[in-house]
């Protein structure tokens, strides 16, 4: 699952990617928070969220209690959001809640999910005030923004058995499809191959990237092969193309 989702997180903003990776640590939180840790998705800076959110911050984000992260994540990503961090605080700490809604506030995050680990099985060290007795539950607070998104899908390279079931063409297919999103709007669905843009043939998942990056803010037609039969969509791609490929 993690290999799956390291996989979709080069395509953020282009591809509008749904299942994003775990991300790397930082060495401290913004602000100087008492969050033990924040962990902010690489390339997500605060920055970053600024440039390409879909309207300006809230006063104050949204912050409830999650109830599954794989499921919570599922069904934001459907709406548009993307993870832009997570952070990690110490769940006996009555203030917790409150710090993890000002992080919330400092790294721009429009929802914020919050999640008790056990501390045992969680995977982040932590000090301990007494190192004998059993440590502290965590507190993990799962920040999201919703971006502008310039296509809204991942995709990825065909199979040789795909190829040749589609005639020796080459082109991607679609993963999950964000909604709200350009892709969303055409109709694509996961599972569909596109093989053309604008009558040519897309050579792979690096050519329609580049092809898709070149129309940005313009509108394209997709050729679509879904359950055997060739179709055409056409798409009104976002003005905002990658910064990464």
């Amino acid at each position: 699952m993690k290999t799956k989702l390291l996989m979709a997180s080069g395509l953020l903003v282009l591809a509008g990617c749904a299942n994003l990776p775990l991300p790397g640590s930082a060495p401290e939180p913004p602000g100087g928070m008492h969050a033990e840790a924040y962990d902010a998705e690489p390339g997500r800076d605060a920055a970053f969220v600024a440039r390409m959110r879909a309207a300006p911050p809230p006063v104050t984000p949204d912050i409830r209690e999650g109830k599954s992260p794989t499921g919570d994540l599922r069904l934001l990503n459907g709406q548009g959001y993307v993870r832009i961090g997570v952070g990690h605080f110490r769940a006996d700490d009555p203030d917790a809640r409150e710090q993890a809604r000002e992080l919330g506030r400092e790294v721009g995050a429009d929802q914020v999910l919050l999640y008790r680990v056990p501390r045992a099985s969680s995977d982040e060290a932590a000090p301990v005030d007494d190192p004998g007795s059993a440590a502290a539950d965590a507190l993990r607070a799962v920040y999201f923004v919703r971006l502008r998104l310039a296509f809204g899908a991942t995709f990825r390279d065909l199979e040789p058995a795909e190829r040749a079931r589609l005639g020796n063409r080459d082109g991607v297919q679609i993963g999950s499809v964000i909604g709200g999103s350009p892709a969303s709007e055409a109709n694509l669905r996961a599972g569909d191959f596109v093989l053309a843009i604008d009558g040519t043939p897309v050579r792979g998942k690096a050519d329609f990237q580049n092809r898709l990056r070149m129309r940005a803010g313009q509108p394209v037609t997709l050729t679509v092969n879904r359950n055997g039969r060739d179709m055409q969509r056409m798409v009104r791609l976002g003005a905002i193309a990658a910064d990464r490929p």
